[in-house]
């Protein structure tokens, strides 16, 4: 078992409390991830993915929800092999769309037409975190992020309320 943390709202969390188990919520964006985790997590059903931390968030900071959100922060001891990490930078590759390359030269030929690789190809490398390490593009430490299935409620070790700061939208 490992330690991780997960921001939710307070209605994610009252629902998995009557469920016995939290979910993820229900995004578009969210199912090439989803195919990800179908190959790499064993006995996962399907779900949205739930967003894990391996660090506890700083919930002083902004951005873990829009202003004024009332939200709960979950320190959750999950099987590490029920988790897929990924870089939480490198992830936006593919939520923009983006070939992910690793060097200039590599991103310039990706749009000449020169690479072998597809763009959802490429995507893959969020995963690999050494490779990430080596690139000089990616080379520092990688800010982790994984995603899982369900989380059993039986998991949760530690809730704290917090209302997000930031722009109410």
């Amino acid at each position: 078992m490992a330690r991780y943390w997960t921001n939710q709202t307070i209605e994610a969390w009252e629902k998995a409390q009557d469920i016995g188990y939290l979910v993820g919520e229900m995004l578009e964006d969210y199912h090439w991830m989803m195919r990800q985790m179908r190959k790499r997590i064993p006995d996962y059903w399907g779900e949205f993915p739930i967003w894990l931390w391996t660090e506890k968030p700083d919930l002083r900071k902004s951005g873990h929800f829009k202003g004024g959100t009332h939200a709960v922060s979950l320190e959750v001891e999950n099987p590490s092999e029920q988790v897929l990490l990924s870089d939480f930078d490198a992830w936006h590759c593919v939520l923009n769309d983006s070939f992910m390359a690793l060097d200039e030269a590599e991103w310039e030929a990706f749009y000449r037409n020169e690479l072998k690789m597809s763009k959802e190809e490429s995507w893959e490398r969020i995963f690999n975190l050494e490779l990430l390490r080596e690139s000089p593009w990616w080379n520092s430490d990688p800010h982790l992020q994984g995603v899982s299935g369900k989380i059993k409620i039986s998991h949760v070790r530690n809730v704290r309320e917090f209302i997000a700061r930031g722009t109410k939208i």
